[in-house]
């Protein structure tokens, strides 16, 4: 268990060189890759980035493919308003300017059969995959390289789409971001305009998550999330941490994890000076929360805490991985294969993702986890 609290969970860089060239602290490069080409991803992007005032305040590189972007901008009635770069051209670190840029992967074929209703497959897998990595490529890339950019906002993959393709080793975004950075700790955090969420354990089967559960486990989310917080201006977060049991374990009677686990991580994050208080029974404290009395809470595991944010602010809800050297966010939501095609899904959650990178953009630099 680390107790360090001298790290931080951006180091974005502010955006003090931008892809493209030349020093610009407002105006930041933002990678957005279009998740699984069949979900609702194209769609979202596009509709995201139509608005003009959001794409001058920095430059943006859709990674993904034309057409599925074209098709869903047609669907809404939207006018282009990108350029599109074969993604493996020599003319991309010169093609990058104000506004938008699609960095077009058509090698890749997703289109399915006539008639045939989205779905998960290994093709969309593959590609929305190779989307991400590329992305991560770039962030990677040292200061001053044209090709950088300084975060990440990823529209919703499909987790079996990746099994199918041969990365099930991957449960979902965060899990590639952690081992690509080479991070010892990451979180999931979800930001609403009503409540904040970070969560302890993430995708796992519900019978799992006693058995991974370790006081480790439990302090780094408090620790994360208390910097998380202060890069996004709460100067002393009051964090509640929920209990695993039933009524946080009703003194023992419904569990022993909230004694042996729980309030060791809570002891442990007070010690360096962090406000963390609980255990408290999950079925309450998330009324607190919402009432103001805490900043964010801590959630043993991933319904327990999705849930409130989900049913809250459903559609302002934004998903941040803290803990990289990058700020990397996207929308709570998946890829509604149901829905896809459709012109049915709504932007919100997606525009509040990338509003909310641009704002960690400019949060204080420090040093990454």
């Amino acid at each position: 268990m680390s107790l360090d609290r001298t790290t931080g969970p951006f180091d974005g860089g502010a955006g003090e060189v931008s892809r493209g060239g030349g020093k610009s602290a407002r105006r930041p490069t933002i990678a957005v890759t279009m998740g699984d080409p069949l979900g609702i991803g194209p769609e979202i992007v596009v509709k995201a980035l139509a608005d003009p005032a959001l794409r001058r305040r920095a430059r943006f590189v859709i990674y993904g493919m034309t057409e599925p972007i074209q098709y869903a901008a047609g669907k809404a009635e939207i006018e282009p308003f990108w350029r599109r770069v074969q993604h493996d051209s020599p003319l991309v670190e010169t093609a990058v300017g104000p506004g938008a840029i699609v960095l077009d992967y058509d090698e890749f074929t997703t289109t399915g059969a006539p008639g045939e209703k989205p779905r998960a497959t290994k093709a969309g897998g593959q590609a929305s995959f190779r989307f991400v990595e590329d992305a991560i490529r770039d962030a990677k890339l040292p200061a001053g390289d044209p090709s950088r950019v300084d975060a990440i906002v990823t529209a919703p993959i499909s987790k079996e789409s990746w099994a199918m393709a041969g990365r099930g080793k991957y449960p979902g975004h965060t899990e590639l971001l952690m081992t690509r950075f080479a991070v010892k700790r990451a979180g999931m955090m979800f930001v609403s305009p009503r409540l904040r969420v970070i969560l302890a354990t993430r995708h796992l089967p519900l019978m799992d998550v006693r058995n991974v559960l370790t006081i480790g486990r439990v302090f780094d989310p408090i620790d994360l999330g208390c910097q998380a917080c202060e890069a996004l201006g709460v100067a002393r977060p009051r964090i509640a941490v929920c209990g695993l049991n039933p009524h946080a374990g009703e003194a023992g009677l419904f569990g022993d994890e909230e004694e042996r686990l729980i309030t060791p991580a809570i002891r442990a994050a007070q010690e360096a000076g962090i406000d963390a208080r609980g255990p408290f029974p999950a079925d309450t404290v998330f009324i607190d929360a919402v009432q103001g009395k805490f900043d964010l809470v801590v959630a043993m595991y991933h319904d327990q805490g999705l849930i409130p944010v989900k049913l809250l602010d459903w559609e302002r809800a934004v998903n941040v991985t803290v803990g990289l050297p990058i700020p990397r966010t996207s929308p709570d939501h998946g890829t509604a294969f149901n829905i896809a095609g459709n012109n049915a899904a709504s932007a919100t959650s997606m525009q509040a993702a990338i509003e909310l990178a641009l704002e960690l953009c400019s949060a204080p630099v420090s040093s990454p986890v």
